[in-house]
Parts: C-alpha cells; sequence; structure tokens
C-alpha cells in the first residue's frame, strides 16, 4: 500500500522561504508522477509542481520562478522548495502519486495527508 508523508510547513512571513519534504513509501512500481497540489480554504484543489515522465518538471504559473521541485536525496521523496511566498500561497499542501501505464495513463492515484503552510505577517 502506497503511503505519503508530508513534512515541513509551517509559518512565515511574506517573502521567506519554506521546503516541503514527502516520502513515498510502499511504491513498488517505476512509472509514476510525484508532485504537490494545495487547497486553499474555500477553493479548490490545485496543481502546483510534480515530476512527470522522464523527470520532467511541471509548474503552475502562479509559482514559476519562485518554487522548485526536485527529488529528493533519499529514495522516493521529493521536495518542494517555495521562495518569495505570497499571502495567496496560504493552503493545506498536499502530496500525489499518480502510479502510470508508462504512456501518461493513469492506473491508481495517492494522496498525503496535508501540511499547512501559512503566509502571515
Amino acid at each position: 500500500q502506497v503511503q505519503l508523508v508530508e513534512s515541513g510547513g509551517g509559518l512565515v512571513e511574506p517573502g521567506g522561504s519554506l521546503r516541503l519534504s514527502c516520502a513515498a513509501s510502499g511504491v513498488s512500481f517505476s512509472n509514476y508522477y510525484i508532485g504537490w497540489y494545495r487547497q486553499a480554504a474555500g477553493k479548490q484543489r490545485e496543481m502546483v509542481a510534480r515530476i512527470v515522465g522522464g523527470g520532467i518538471t511541471d509548474y503552475a504559473d502562479f509559482v514559476k520562478g519562485r518554487f522548485s521541485i526536485a527529488r529528493g536525496n533519499a529514495r522516493n521523496t521529493v521536495d518542494l522548495q517555495m521562495d518569495n511566498l505570497k499571502f495567496e500561497d496560504t493552503a493545506v499542501y498536499y502530496c500525489n502519486l499518480v502510479k502510470t501505464n508508462g504512456w501518461g495513463g493513469s492506473l491508481a492515484e495517492y494522496w498525503g495527508q496535508g501540511t499547512q503552510v501559512t503566509i502571515s505577517s
């Protein structure tokens, strides 16, 4: 059973930085996308950044130039470096893993429990 555990959320002032980490366990397959989504209060969950096939990174427009996603040093981990944080980045951030068939087709999807990121002065 795939499990995703996030860490690194917290409270930071505007312009500050945070680094989120996600550790995936139980991953017995090689074709998957992994990344981060977020959900602000009263809004729909939205993609923030992800690593898709071939190690290609994909970012939402609202974080380009500020956030960076990368594989962690440990196996099956992914980090999200968030710089120049803004009030509107306040949300619960979720790690997401999508098992694929190798051609981009989704076979299963998994979510972490979420970690709160709050930007406040």
